[in-house]
Formats: structure tokens, sequence, C-alpha cells
């Protein structure tokens, strides 16, 4: 993905995209049924048109223009407290996945749509006597989107208390997780390992400082990879996506020099974003999580969802790896970038809600459960190494942080269960 394409996206998710090109095309719609009609008139055989005259009309038009600009606030108003309850209890970082709803934009859509579609053609209405003309195409169209906006309304009012439910919100996030890792791995080749070279061939080499400051959002490796190999350099970039780069720090060192236009293939903004920053999605799951697990919330089961979710994404991992970060032409260095670990991931996942949850057994049970049954099928040792360094941290702050004989008890026999899923005979437990 380009930085072009990186702001189309961005431009055509925002709340307001939707409803914008539904207004701007039911006006052309109205435009174009009064130019049809001056021009060819109503066929006598198309009874299903309307047909009454200018008065009727006029009334018409303008109880759906009323009715549906009412309406339209409503849903709105609706839509700001439902945002609330959202900020509130899951998070401000969630709001966009609300806002960027495709169904919540439409039903807003439709209301605007059909109040701007009803307007442009009431002005149409003329009863003199000397040209009199009425919209029989727009007053038919204009009956058909009062419907719709009947069938939007019943939609929204299902819709939006679906939406904000924590549950489905849970869905929601392990779905842009999966996603996101589909885009980030790739299957496991048989092909020899590509290493990145010793920090000491960087040693001496051209350095770039970001002038300006943000999150990186996109590193377009395409253009950094043609731009080293256009000019015989070997780059490499000491940020990823999702890290927040400051003034006058290092992004990037070439060797011998700097390639040109290395800093457009940097897109810097003012927040995080989905695309290729894989932890973005997994510190959404997360924060519901240690949100659900505060004190004023008190909601453990939401976390153990949350945790069920992880697994989820974690099994769906195994005989997936991701890029190794080197890219070769023509067996000449060109570029090495960083990219998301095994480890830093289940870090990720995992860290915050241990630290929130230690005194909860129940979450701190079914996180020790989540580990077995990855490890159990994860045929990578190194891979299970860092599950186990989870359950050993689990263990340890549950612990320290249980009274209850009964529940030590039971999280001992969870953590001997994920020592003896996850080490066969074979293996000598570090």
């Amino acid at each position: 993905m380009t930085r072009f394409w990186l702001r189309v996206s961005e431009w055509t998710g925002q709340f307001w995209f939707l409803p914008a090109v539904m207004t701007l095309g039911t006006l052309l719609l109205a435009w174009a049924g009064i130019q049809l009609e001056e021009q060819f008139g109503v066929p006598v055989g198309l009874t299903w048109v309307y047909s009454g005259g200018e008065s009727g009309a006029r009334s018409l038009l303008s109880a759906v223009a009323s009715s549906s600009i009412g309406v339209a606030g409503t849903v709105f108003s609706i839509t700001i407290a439902a945002l609330s309850y959202a900020a509130g209890s899951m998070g401000p970082r969630l709001l966009d996945n609300f806002t960027r709803d495709r169904g919540n934009q439409a039903v807003l859509g439709t209301f605007i749509a059909t109040f701007a579609f009803t307007l442009f053609s009431l002005r149409s209405v003329q009863g003199s006597e000397d040209n009199p003309f009425v919209p029989h195409y727009n007053v038919t169209v204009a009956m058909g989107l009062a419907l719709c906006c009947v069938a939007a309304l019943v939609y929204f009012l299902a819709h939006v208390t679906r939406s904000i439910n924590m549950t489905a919100v849970v869905n929601l996030l392990r779905d842009d997780l999966r996603r996101a890792l589909d885009r980030a791995t790739q299957e496991k080749s048989t092909d020899t390992a590509v290493t990145a070279p010793p920090e000491a061939f960087w040693a001496g080499g051209e350095v770039l400082r970001s002038p300006d400051s943000g999150y990186l959002q996109l590193l377009d490796t395409g253009a950094l990879i043609a731009s080293a190999e256009r000019e015989g350099v070997a780059l490499r970039i000491v940020v990823r996506p999702g890290d927040y780069v400051f003034p006058n720090t290092p992004v990037a060192v070439g060797v011998p020099h700097l390639p040109d236009r290395v800093l457009p293939a940097l897109t810097l903004g003012p927040r995080r974003v989905a695309g290729q920053d894989l932890e973005f999605t997994v510190r959404q799951l997360a924060e519901v999580a240690a949100r659900a697990l505060s004190p004023g919330v008190n909601d453990p089961v939401t976390a153990t969802d949350v945790i069920d979710r992880f697994g989820d994404a974690l099994c769906r991992l195994q005989g997936r790896t991701w890029p190794p970060g080197v890219e070769y032409r023509d067996h000449q260095l060109r570029l090495v970038y960083p990219v998301t670990t095994y480890a830093g991931l289940l870090d990720s996942m995992f860290h915050l809600i241990r630290q929130y949850g230690r005194g909860s057994p129940a979450v701190t049970l079914r996180l020790l459960d989540v580990l077995r049954i990855v490890a159990e099928g994860e045929p990578d040792p190194a891979r299970r190494r860092e599950l186990r360094r989870h359950a050993d941290l689990t263990i340890e702050d549950a612990r320290a942080n249980t009274g209850n004989s009964g529940d030590r008890s039971d999280l001992e026999a969870r953590y001997h269960a994920f020592l003896r899923g996850s080490w066969s005979a074979q293996e000598e437990e570090p």
C-alpha cells in the first residue's frame, strides 16, 4: 500500500463519506427525473407512477422532507449516545470501529439523501396556469425513499443495540486481528532462511533523521527497495509501523550512502492505524480486557472472552511465519526493516491482561488454559518457550496475589497441566 491509497482508505472510511456519496447520488437522480419528465413526459401505461396534482405532490414531498430530517436528528442522537457508552466502557480508541461502521453510515445517509432528494424535487413543482409542472417520477421515488427510511430506522435500532454488545465488539476486533495476521504472515517455507547482516555492517553508514514527529503509519517497502536498487546501496529502516517517531531521531541508515526519497516512503500521522501495525489491533482487544478488569467495571467474563480470541489467533498462526524483514535483489542486500516477532505479539496480548487480572483467579486460570492449548498444537520449540515464559509470569503473579488455598491449588494444577502438555518427553524444560 502506498501513501496515496492509505489516505484514500482513511477518507473513504470517515463517518461523513458514505452519506455524502448517497446524497450526491440522489441529487443527480432527482435532476435526471425532472429532465426526463420535462422532455418525454409520463407514458400512459406506467400506472405505478404518481398521478396526483400540484397540491398533492407539494404536500407529499414536504411531509417526506420534514419527517426524514427529523428522524435523521434522532438517529444522530442515538449514535452519539452509543459512542458515549462505547468510549466509557470499551475505550475511546474503539470509536473508529463505530464511526466507520457502514451500517451506521448507510442509515444516516438514507435519511439525509431522502431529505435532499425531496427538497430538490419540491423546488421544481409549479402550479401556475401558464406552465404547470409536477415531477411525477420524483414524487414516486420520494414515496419509495420514505419506505426505505422506515426500513432503515428498524434496522438501525437493531444494529446499534447489537453493535454495543460487548461480545459483538470482541468478535469484531477478533476478525480484524485475523485479517491483520493473514496480511502480516506467510506460510512457512522450506527455503534457506534469509539473515540480516551483523551490526558492524552498518557502522559508518549515512544516518537519516526524521524532521517531523508522529506515528509511523505506513512503510512502503516497494518504493524503498526500488530506491536502494537504483542507487546500488543497502538501506536499513530502524522504526516499524506503530512506533512513535520523535523529531531528529534516526529512522534509516544507508551503506555506503542513503538513497533518494526515503522519507516519502515513511508515512507519519497523528494516530496509529491498523494496516501494517499488527500490534494496534492486538492492543485494542487487550484494552477491552483491561477495562473489563478495572474495579469500576469488574467484568472478568469479558476478559476471558478476549483471552479466548487471542488463543484463536495464536492457533491460526501455527504453520505460518513472519517475513524475514531482509530483502535481496540479484544477490545484493537492498533493505532491512523490523518486523513483529512471536515474542512481541505474545507480550502485546498477555502482559496487560496478566497485570490487571493477577488478582482474579478466573482470569488467571483461563489464561493458563489457553496457553496450554496453544502450546500443545505449536510445533515450533522457540514459540513454545515463549509460551512457557508467559505461563511462568502468570503463575508467579497468581501465587503472590491469590489468598484462597483452593484457588492456589487450582492454579498449580493448571500450571503443571501446561508443563505436561507443552513439553514432550524428548525436550528438556528450561
